[in-house]
């Protein structure tokens, strides 16, 4: 009985100790990478895509490109986390349960539901496990479970300790330490009768359907059981021990045969339904520690694994594995598989491993061992004639089983090629370090023959085309043609740009498509044989353009795989034409100068790489490319201060992400940046994703694609814009648009209350400039009219001025003529006075004549004369007439001042008129046939007769009745 157990140890630890050959890579986040606490108790996804994990300090979520933590209000340890059916994310903590849901602003907010539970049942410890069932949401602490529904609460006390919680097969199972399992049912919980086969104590940690009426059941110390239709019975697996003593700690589906066992202890087992490892991840695969806290599979494959101190995501479904060589961590040169062996050179020797019948290679289990006697730098490995073949830095051998066998002391042997197309062939070509050397084939032995004659350059990269030239191609010195003449000699033809190459320098040689082609700078040029010239390769050139190309291998199915740069690429005959794919997981990992490709089939092709060799499931690799996901994750708006525009979630059960067009934001012109983040949640393909952009109303082209996952503007004027972004693969499958609008508002002066004030304030400017201009009009008018009075007044004036002139030229004129009639008046009646005196005169001299005449007759014709010179009527008749001609001078003088002293005396009168004539006393004398003294005496009786002051001039008051025509 001892040794059957230490025999089933044995091969235990033998099972245990051979891994596949081929693992996926392991991606670690450390706690300094996604900044939270160490240990992470559950991981879920949601239906976007992105990871959520209970982490030690709240709850962790991840798109691929960011972490981001949400503590819980009372910042204890998050232990469990669940999507519910209403895409909210259930978290339990300490004493503390609730979900997170995005706020308005897109940012996940949380909501306690701790309220709703009554007063007694509010200490209940950690939350460990959560699940969604029929609408419904279940929390499991130690001791309670709780129901959520439509805002009401349901309790479930434990009998003695709730252990676990889960759905499976559409039925709710717990498991109670005293009772075991249990299902519930009709708000009841049933124990399943056979759950007592389960050991006390310890707990479930996983049930895991494999069928509609089969699951299996992994617990923490007692290994693997199994539930088939409500009967429990052990698992009996050679691993039994194993798992018992790692514990295993969560376990998840991978495939329908396969399932991961994460433990606390040696990391994650990949088993079958049997228990038998298939494959197992530990610090030695990559991980970052074997204390394995929560397990799980992404949408994509991927296994998540939450650790004691760290989380690392396991690319599981990866057509992309390493090799896993542990003796070996060299570069790696050449593979080849012989005799079901894959055989791998590498800079530090040569290994081995048998192989399993896979149709993926990757998941053949084994341990690499080394040659012997192949130590050092192993440059090719060839198959000719059925015998492997090793060429090394030492030289030629050739192996047999584990052995390598010297066949060749010439150093630096870099391949081996048939001469012949026959089998077997009885010559074959090696290139070296130093020229080319024949070998002849003869019962099963390689011997070497001759050498090439005068050729002495190194010949890693030789090919034979089909009329038997060896070409060979010099890196930095050009490409050969060696022939051989009739008479068994050499001749050598160098080609360089003058025979069509684009350069001397890096070039090399391939047969490819039964065409000799030279990989250049350049692209691909193809020799021509009938012009003895290389020539640029139209096909090529429309496929790869003109980029440097430094590798090229056509594998079975007619592919031509080629490295350009650092950059593994294929030329793909799969479809109706061929297209180009690009593989860049593997970008920088080769190494550089000395790549190689070695394909078996489309399922199976090894690359070497700096660190060993690649396997690619090529064919797997172009069938599980995942859907395209793409989600804008964060809008952050940018001034003195960074604020959250918005937080990566819309609303309510958006399952696709679409903004509400109704709650388009409106964005202050103080904030000067707005930023872009965004991701795809391809966790495993981040290296093959490329984002194009565009902001339509600013920019309505694509941008170029680029690796960049954010995207920031700034001064956007005022409009509104949206944000447009998607993901290709490097397949060229493109995701849909995600985008997200918004607003930028005018600033204050730009605004609406800005444009009614500038209205405003335009027609208040208007109606003051209306006014303004008006009062100026009416200044300038006032002014006019000032200035034209003025003008008019000194027209006036002039005119008066002109008229006082023409007035007083005519008043000069007048009293000229006044003066001149006054002169006349006055000599008239000076002639009247002097006739009067001459008539008196002459009177009395006929009177004293008559005195002395006797004669009658004389003296009666005297009398009669005497009358005639006395006839006063004839005198006043004169008068009269001189009064009225005076009138008309002196603006009717007599009749105004008869008008207005009607007593007036005729002498009196007279005295009027020559006073008003201005004449003199002695004049006025002559006229009134008076003395001077009399004239002064009747000047004095005038004045009085006027009743005039003493102060007023007698002559100012005789012309004032020509100024005063109402005088």
């Amino acid at each position: 009985m001892i040794a059957r157990i230490i025999l089933l140890t044995l091969i235990s630890l033998t099972t245990y100790g051979q891994n596949t050959i081929g693992l996926p890579d392991v991606i670690n986040y450390t706690k300094s990478t996604y900044n939270a606490g160490l240990q992470n108790w559950d991981i879920k996804q949601d239906r976007n895509g992105i990871i959520y994990i209970a982490n030690n300090e709240g709850l962790l979520s991840f798109d691929g490109t960011y972490w981001k933590l949400y503590p819980l209000p009372n910042k204890t340890i998050v232990r469990s986390v669940e999507i519910g059916i209403d895409n909210k994310i259930y978290v339990g903590g300490q004493d503390e349960l609730g979900y997170f849901a995005p706020d308005a602003n897109g940012r996940l907010k949380y909501f306690s539901l701790t309220d709703l539970i009554p007063a007694k049942d509010k200490s209940f410890g950690d939350v460990w496990d959560i699940v969604s069932f029929n609408k419904e949401t279940y929390f499991r602490s130690l001791n309670k479970i709780f129901k959520f529904n439509n805002q009401s609460v349901a309790t479930y006390d434990a009998i003695s300790e709730w252990g676990y919680l889960t759905v499976c097969n559409n039925i709710l199972y717990a498991q109670d330490f005293r009772t075991g399992l249990m299902t519930y049912s009709n708000n009841v919980w049933q124990p399943i009768q056979s759950s007592l086969l389960l050991p006390t104590n310890d707990p479930i940690t996983s049930i895991l359907s494999i069928n509609d009426n089969t699951s299996i059941i992994t617990t923490l110390k007692s290994g693997l059981f199994q539930i088939q239709k409500g009967v429990i019975s052990k698992i009996s697996s050679s691993n039994n021990e194993l798992f018992q003593s790692d514990r295993i700690y969560s376990a998840t589906i991978i495939d329908s045969n396969w399932i991961a066992l994460a433990t606390s202890n040696k990391g994650v087992f990949i088993v079958d339904h049997k228990g038998a490892i298939i494959q197992s991840f530990s610090e030695t695969e990559g991980i970052q520690n074997n204390n394995i806290l929560s397990i799980f599979k992404d949408n994509q494959g991927n296994l998540w694994l939450g650790q004691n101190n760290g989380i690392d995501c396991i690319a599981y479904n990866s057509s992309i594995k390493h090799i896993n060589a542990p003796l070996q961590n060299g570069s790696g040169y050449t593979a080849i598989i012989h005799n079901n062996q894959l055989y791998i050179g590498t800079s530090n020797g040569l290994y081995f491993v048998a192989l399993q019948q896979k149709n993926d290679l990757s998941f053949s289990k084994g341990k690499f061992d080394i040659v012997k006697n192949s130590e050092g730098q192993v440059w090719n490995l060839s198959v000719i004639n059925n015998q492997l073949l090793l060429g090394h830095h030492e030289g030629a051998f050739r192996i047999e089983g584990n052995v390598a066998s010297n066949i060749s002391s010439t150093p630096g042997f870099w391949n081996f090629l048939p001469t012949t197309n026959t089998f077997p062939s009885p010559q074959i070509i090696a290139g070296h370090y130093k020229g080319l050397q024949f070998f002849d084939y003869k019962d099963g032995i390689f011997t070497p023959d001759k050498k090439v004659p005068g050729f002495t350059e190194s010949s890693r990269f030789v090919t034979i085309d089909n009329n038997d030239n060896i070409w060979v191609s010099h890196p930095y010195h050009g490409i050969y043609k060696i022939t051989k003449q009739p008479n068994g000699n050499f001749a050598t033809t160098f080609y360089n740009e003058k025979n069509g190459l684009p350069s001397t320098l890096n070039n090399h040689i391939y047969k490819i498509k039964n065409e000799i082609v030279a990989a250049t700078e350049k692209g691909i040029y193809i020799y021509n044989n009938n012009k003895n010239v290389f020539e640029e390769s139209e096909f090529y050139k429309e496929l790869l353009g003109v980029q440097s190309i430094r590798y090229l291998k056509e594998d079975q199915t007619g592919n031509i795989w080629f490295i350009h740069n650092k950059s593994l690429g294929v030329i793909d005959y799969s479809g109706k034409k061929p297209a180009i794919f690009f593989l860049p997981e593997l970008t920088g990992e080769m190494l550089s100068g000395f790549e190689y490709i070695y394909s078996v089939n489309d399922k199976n092709l090894f690359v070497g790489g700096e660190k060993g060799f690649f396997h690619i499931n090529y064919e797997k690799y172009k069938e599980t490319i995942p859907t395209m996901q793409l989600q804008i994750r964060s809008v952050k708006i940018i001034n003195n201060s960074d604020s959250i525009l918005f937080g990566g979630y819309f609303e309510g059960k958006n399952e696709n992400q679409l903004q509400d067009k109704n709650s388009i934001p409106a964005l202050n012109s103080d904030w000067k940046t707005i930023r872009f983040e965004y991701s795809s949640p391809l966790f495993s393909y981040q290296t093959n994703l490329e984002y194009s952009y565009r902001l339509k109303g600013f920019d309505n082209n694509w941008s170029a694609w680029t690796k960049r996952t954010e995207k920031e503007y700034t001064n956007l004027s005022t409009g509104y814009y949206t944000f447009e972004v998607k993901v290709r693969n490097n397949l060229g499958t493109e995701s849909t648009i995600s985008s997200y609008s918004f607003r930028m508002s005018p600033p204050w002066y730009l605004s609406f209350w800005a444009w009614l004030f500038y209205f405003l304030l335009f027609i208040a400017f208007n109606y003051g400039l209306y006014k303004w201009l008006k009062e100026k009009f009416k200044k300038q008018q006032h002014k006019h009219e000032q200035e034209q009075k003025k003008l008019k007044y000194i027209f006036e004036l002039e005119k008066n001025k002109t008229e006082s002139e023409i007035v007083a030229l005519r008043n000069e004129k007048l009293e000229a003529e006044i003066n001149l009639q006054n002169s006349e008046m006055a000599s008239s009646a000076m002639h009247l006075a002097k006739k009067g005196e001459l008539l008196k005169k002459i009177k009395v001299e006929f009177t004293q004549v008559m005195k002395r005449v006797d004669n009658e007759e004389a003296i009666t014709e005297l009398k009669k004369i005497i009358r005639k010179l006395s006839d006063d009527d004839k005198i006043d008749n004169e008068w009269d007439n001189f009064a009225i001609h005076f009138d008309k001078t002196h603006s009717d003088f007599v009749t105004k001042v008869k008008e207005k002293h009607p007593d007036i005396t005729a002498n009196e009168l007279k005295l009027c008129v020559y006073l008003r004539m201005n004449l003199s006393t002695k004049e006025i004398a002559q006229f009134l046939n008076i003395s001077v003294r009399g004239v002064e005496i009747s000047r004095y009786r005038l004045r009085k007769k006027l009743a005039l002051p003493s102060e007023v001039s007698l002559f100012d008051y005789l012309i004032g009745f020509n100024n005063k025509q109402a005088f």
